[in-house]
């Protein structure tokens, strides 16, 4: 209860601190929100909708969300400017949203509670799906973008999807960086059901928690109620970029879960509190003690949650059933108890998010070199060494051959010049060329051992001078300067010291070696490393079901390219992995796989395996979901129809071209719910779409095969029946 008032007035001071520090972006936009029916041109950027919302926050709630912020033309022209897809059209924004609907004719319906979303559904006959046309996919964005600037910073940190910088590829991320020495672990299995009435109740109330608004309630239920919006758990739909989504879906779900992940954090903290770290850290890096804090880590994306532990089977236990009887109790949910069940995260994988996850020791994931590897590394280093004197012979050679031309050049010069002077002062750049050479062979002399003890022991033999009775007869001044000389050979000539260096140096490598091997040996001992790799089978049945390979793994012949244009055909490839002999013959035949745009720039980029490594994992971002891509097949239409508008949200253009749609499970007569035939986690675009036909432009049609838009981006009114 301590932590629930905590983490409370934390909220409550970060709402006061958002509210005051967007004053200043609220009085720059207050002219927008005085006439909510004047005419607007320009959309609210995130900063003056930030502070439109939290300007709603009054003891711990929002109030009238959707009279105050949804409803206001700028809100539903930033909502528009979301959804938009045409930024090469003609005309700005607000000109293309008027052609289609007045949007303050529809900001005064929903202030007023006249907006008929009943009327805004498109529904397909003989199917059970709905969607909404473009008209309510605006109003949809728009109480999505609100829900999101208040409910976003007050989620938990593990809790994924639906969230910017929160996908998949960061989810994976956090638990091959941050997951430290994996014991148990449990991902929590939903029966497959939809979201019933008693579900949405319990949903509306977590919202009527936050937000005090009778009309954002109402449209929710009605959403769910018409069908618009429906939330299925335990499928693998959610988050997948499918058309029958809707927009609101992800933050919903967020929300409904947000009191599990309150009370898992809760959990976590405890431990810690539990678990101290007992002194400080230099004593225990020189100390021979190893801490190993019990520690709960979660990841949740959606509806499918993983829990890991670094204690007892026990503790694990007690946890599982704490969040099952909160699923089960709370949030009246039906939990596959049979498929929740506990794994060891060191001698089993367990598959989350489309891939398999397991606990390794870190030399697993970073192996030492082999023995061949190595042999190879000392062979390649003394090819190295004897190329390198190769280059230093023919450079003394060519630097020899090249002074003498110098010296020839410069005395034939002074024959010829008789006293005269030139204006070119020769002496002294032959100098300096010569001053330059002496450095760089002084410097390659003192750097080699054999060279100085060779010359050392030239200016050393036969020293008769340091015989007594030979030093008696001779001058004193002789004497010295001989001497003097020899102290000098000894100072620069003499490699003692130079090798007592070396030797020096080559004891810290080998002992550097030996501190890297007992670390390695002790961190395989005492740590455990979270391995993530892809389910390869999976991959290999999606793309033979799909039609890429054929039934011995080998590529086939894609006949459906065959409508396609040559760039259409580039683009698409572009956006796949190549194997490595089909990237030999990218690289071979690149002059025939560039497409330019008129300016002459590439329109499609064939990335390296060494350029991807050297982006890294920090710099790779979420994509946009686009899994129904794989099953989705578009096929270019000979008709004679009139010309449409293309179906991309407010896209202007109308030199359109007519395309089928063909789903993967309609044209293979394959029921998605049977795994065996079916691959298992692939989810699928509705049934209802198969052979449906839709206009699309260039530029759009392109952006299909590039992942860049999906059905989901299109409006769902365009869709024709055409036989």
């Amino acid at each position: 209860m301590v932590l629930r008032l905590r983490v409370h007035s934390f909220y409550n001071r970060g709402i006061s601190f958002l509210v005051s520090s967007s004053l200043r972006n609220l009085s720059t936009a207050s002219s927008l929100f005085l006439n909510s029916d004047q005419t607007i041109t320009e959309p609210l950027v995130k900063s003056e909708l930030e502070a439109l919302v939290l300007k709603q926050y009054s003891h711990g709630k929002f109030y009238s969300l959707v009279k105050n912020a949804v409803s206001l033309p700028c809100v539903l022209l930033a909502a528009c400017q979301n959804l938009s897809l045409s930024a090469n059209s003609s005309g700005d924004l607000a000109d293309r949203v008027s052609r289609r609907f007045s949007i303050e004719e529809m900001g005064r319906e929903i202030r007023e509670g006249r907006f008929d979303i009943r009327s805004c559904c498109v529904e397909f006959i003989s199917s059970s799906l709905v969607l909404p046309n473009l008209k309510l996919k605006v109003l949809i964005e728009a109480i999505r973008m609100v829900l999101e600037i208040v409910y976003d910073d007050r989620f938990a940190t593990f809790s994924y999807g639906g969230r910017v910088g929160m996908g998949r590829h960061t989810a994976i991320r956090y638990l091959k960086n941050s997951v430290e020495n994996p014991r148990w672990w449990f991902r929590v299995s939903f029966a497959r059901e939809m979201f019933e009435e008693r579900n949405v109740d319990i949903l509306c109330g977590f919202v009527g928690e936050k937000i005090n608004d009778v009309m954002l309630i109402e449209m929710i239920k009605k959403l769910f109620e018409f069908g618009i919006l429906k939330i299925e758990l335990g499928g693998c739909n959610s988050g997948r970029g499918f058309p029958q989504e809707c927009g609101l879906c992800s933050i919903l779900i967020n929300v409904y879960f947000d009191g599990l992940d309150k009370e898992i954090q809760d959990l976590r903290l405890k431990m810690k509190v539990k678990n101290p770290r007992v002194g400080t850290g230099d004593e225990e890096s020189t100390g021979n003690v190893f801490f190993k804090p019990v520690n709960i880590y979660a990841v949740r994306y959606l509806d499918e949650i993983l829990v890991i532990t670094s204690g007892s089977k026990m503790l694990t236990m007690d946890l599982k059933k704490r969040i099952v009887d909160i699923l089960e109790q709370r949030l009246e949910l039906r939990v596959d108890r049979l498929n929740t069940s506990i794994h060891s995260a060191v001698s089993e994988k367990i598959n989350f998010l489309g891939m398999y996850l397991q606990a390794v020791p870190p030399s697993v994931l970073r192996p030492p070199k082999s023995e061949k590897a190595v042999r190879a590394m000392k062979k390649y280093q003394r090819q190295k060494d004897v190329r390198k004197l190769e280059l230093r012979n023919a450079r003394e050679r060519n630097r020899k051959t090249l002074g003498l031309k110098i010296f020839r050049h410069v005395l034939k010069k002074i024959k010829q010049s008789n006293g005269f002077k030139f204006e070119g002062e020769i002496e002294n750049e032959v100098r300096d060329i010569f001053q330059s050479w002496g450095e760089e062979v002084m410097q390659d002399f003192m750097g080699s051992l054999e060279e100085r003890w060779k010359w050392h022991w030239l200016l050393t033999r036969g020293d008769f001078l340091s015989l007594r009775h030979i030093r008696e007869k001779l001058p004193q001044d002789l004497i010295d300067a001989y001497d003097e000389f020899q102290e000098q050979v000894d100072k620069h000539l003499a490699p003692t010291q130079a090798k007592k260096v070396l030797e020096d140096e080559e004891r810290r490598v080998e002992e550097e070696e030996e501190q890297r091997y007992a670390e390695r040996t002790v961190e395989d001992l005492t740590k455990l490393c979270m391995k993530v790799s892809a389910p390869e089978e999976l991959v290999r049945k999606a793309i033979k079901l799909v039609g890429f390979t054929n039934s011995m793994g080998r590529p086939r012949p894609i006949i459906h390219l065959v409508t396609l244009e040559d760039s259409d055909i580039i683009k698409w490839y572009a956006r796949h992995e190549k194997h490595g002999s089909t990237k030999k013959l990218i690289r071979h035949y690149t002059k025939d796989l560039r497409v330019s745009d008129l300016d002459g720039r590439e329109e499609a980029h064939f990335p390296s395996e060494r350029e991807v490594k050297m982006m890294g994992d920090k710099n790779l971002s979420d994509p946009k979901p686009v899994d129904g891509t794989l099953s989705l097949l578009l096929i270019r239409l000979a008709s004679d129809e009139p010309l449409h508008h293309c179906a991309a949200s407010f896209c202007e253009r109308s030199d359109t071209i007519m395309h089928r749609v063909h789903l993967l499970q309609n044209r293979l007569h394959i029921n998605p719910l049977d795994e065996e035939k079916w691959v298992p986690g692939m989810g699928t675009i509705h049934s209802a779409l198969n052979r449906k036909c839709l206009p699309l432009c260039s530029t759009h049609i392109s952006d299909v095969y590039l992942g860049k838009i999906t059905l989901q981006d299109v409006d769902s009114s365009s869709f024709i029946d055409l036989r």
